[in-house]
């Protein structure tokens, strides 16, 4: 008896474990990027073969401080390539080279109107610089003059679009002219196809290499259950576990991959140099401080490349630089050849059954609900009532057997006054009466068992997937991946005041309340524990449940409050159902 109890006091403080462990204990928030100088890293001199690039050390004219970036693009307005596509709008500066410049067309930064659309890339010099660059580097104690940050291309046209390509050209003077094909999709992928032509009368050896370089600690989400930072794919396997805090300064993460990827993911965006799958590369992650700022950069080295005399040579590289969307990246994965390219989603451990929680939820959001308002939150009501009829035969059998326990509850007082002072003869008498009517003081466990994988895949599936972002439900609820805005403190927003920041932890809004509420009438159902301390714990398991909830994914909250009203109605039709004919004992 002692050990059932206890089995479920660890079910329920396991839930409220799990639930308020990132909440009570977030990791330290990452220090703020200091205004400091954003020299970049670019290819150094001759640097041994199959090695990435090195950083220079900055120009003794380099500005100081970071501009804005508006400034720094104007300055260079006319020597940019300007990109138009339905998802992007930037430039190419044809200093360098460099993709630097891009912004997402489809995604604000908050769900207001007039909000500015998301920056992802910015250039070199202004502030939390962002860029790409892809060149060549030369082999060890070669004194070939090769493009570098400082080099002026010349564009076939002003536009790339995904119906109109760019090459950039550049010669050197010295018997070799490259050729950099730009091309982009609808979307997000650029195919960079990279031309050496030697006109000269010695053979050439040449590494092609690609990189990310972002200055600054960017501020990450304070949870244990988001990776952002340095990602990649690398042998076939994801590679998350180095953090922007595990790097160190001029101490690379180094790596040797066949094909794969490698970038900087957000919890909505993504930068990854996509390499030639089928060469090995020599890859990294380092981070390069230079006067107070911080540089980290995701590079790689291609295998080596010889051009002989009056020949060319020719490298294709992409570059993914976007929104993380489920079902492109699906397709870009299967494009590239099953590169594991869905990874950069954070999906979790339960990947198996987080992933097809979103897709059920897109599925029934474009074909049951399409074109509706809040057609998210109805997909997860509807989920929610799926998952409910599938489990409904173990629901029901543990309804049942709770529904004796309830019962029981008049012959187990009987006992206790009468065996209260001898507990090993109480509890022999305990089992004997469960035994004689079938109950199973441990069968509330399974409703509880059954719920918690889907609640934390459900969890992910709202906190990491795009999708979500902004997703509208009926009522107040403007972002279902966002807290419930709404606070008892000024009476849901009737009264003219909100709370300051630092009563943030009071913040609980309408939704969490009707969880709580649910949950409350749901529990009133169940036999109450015998043992007053367990009983007291379960009493206030709601109110426990209502705050930390109320910090949670209006979607979740959603999720949990309906299940439980549907976990009552079905648990109340039985209850009535058993109390028509009472256990036997």
């Amino acid at each position: 008896m002692e050990q059932q109890r206890n089995i479920i006091i660890a079910i329920a403080l396991s839930i409220a474990i799990m639930v308020g462990f990132q909440y009570f204990f977030p990791p330290a928030p990452p220090k703020p990027p200091a205004p400091a100088e954003t020299a970049q890293p670019v290819p150094g001199q001759a640097p041994a073969p199959g090695q990435a690039p090195s950083p220079t050390q900055p120009n003794a004219s380099a500005v100081p401080t970071s501009k804005p970036r508006e400034e720094v693009i104007a300055a260079s307005k006319s020597e940019r390539v300007e990109i138009k596509t339905p998802t992007l709008s930037g430039t190419i500066n044809l200093v360098g080279a460099r993709l630097d410049d891009l912004t997402l067309s489809e995604y604000k930064e908050t769900t207001d109107p007039k909000s500015p659309h998301i920056e992802l890339l910015s250039p070199d010099g202004s502030e939390h610089a962002y860029f790409t660059e892809f060149g060549w580097v030369g082999a060890p104690g070669a004194t070939l003059k090769l493009p570098d940050k400082n080099t002026r291309w010349t564009a076939s046209a002003g536009v790339l679009t995904p119906h109109q390509p760019v090459d950039l050209t550049w010669d050197n003077g010295q018997g070799l002219r490259f050729i950099r094909h730009y091309a982009i999709d609808d979307n997000y992928l650029f195919t960079i196809t990279q031309t050496v032509e030697n006109t000269g009368d010695q053979p050439v050896t040449l590494f092609p290499y690609g990189l990310v370089s972002r200055t600054g600690n960017p501020v990450t989400s304070s949870t244990y259950i988001l990776h952002e930072g340095p990602i990649a794919v690398f042998n076939g396997r994801l590679d998350d576990g180095v953090k922007y805090s595990d790097l160190k300064p001029d101490q690379p993460h180094n790596f040797t991959t066949h094909g794969g990827w490698l970038g900087f993911t957000d919890k909505y965006w993504l930068v990854s140099l996509i390499p030639d799958q089928t060469e090995m590369l020599k890859a990294r992650f380092i981070r390069f401080d230079r006067d107070k700022a911080e540089i980290f950069q995701a590079d790689y080295t291609g295998a080596e490349h010889v051009v002989p005399p009056h020949e060319r040579i020719t490298t294709t590289d992409r570059l993914f630089a976007g929104a993380k969307e489920v079902h492109l990246l699906d397709a870009y994965d299967a494009e590239l050849g099953d590169v594991k390219f869905d990874r950069a989603i954070d999906f979790g451990w339960f990947y198996w059954i987080t992933k097809p929680i979103f897709l059920a939820l897109d599925f029934f959001s474009k074909h049951l609900f399409a074109g509706q308002h809040g057609s998210f939150g109805l997909s997860i009501l509807l989920l929610t009532l799926i998952i409910k009829l599938i489990f409904f035969p173990l629901a029901n059998k543990s309804y049942r057997a709770m529904s004796k326990m309830k019962l029981l509850q008049p012959e187990m007082q009987k006992l206790r006054e009468r065996f209260g002072d001898d507990k090993a003869r109480l509890n022999q008498e305990m089992m004997a009466l469960y035994k004689r009517v079938g109950a199973n003081p441990a069968a509330g466990c399974l409703p509880i068992v059954i719920q918690i994988p889907v609640f934390f895949s459900l969890y992910k599936v709202l906190y990491v997937t795009i999708e979500m972002r902004q997703a509208p439900f009926y009522g107040w609820i403007h972002d279902l991946s966002a807290p419930d805005p709404t606070s008892f403190i000024n009476l849901f927003g009737l009264l003219p005041f909100t709370l300051p920041p630092e009563l943030a932890f009071l913040h609980i809004g309408l939704w969490p309340i009707i969880m709580g509420i649910t949950m409350y009438l749901t529990q009133k159902l169940n036999p109450t524990p015998p043992d007053p301390v367990q009983a007291k714990m379960f009493m206030i398991l709601p109110f426990v449940f209502t705050y930390m909830l109320a910090q949670f994914p209006a979607g979740l909250v959603i999720y949990w409050a309906w299940n439980n009203l549907l976990s009552f109605a079905q648990q109340w039709f039985i209850m009535r159902r058993a109390a028509a004919a009472p256990a036997h004992v």
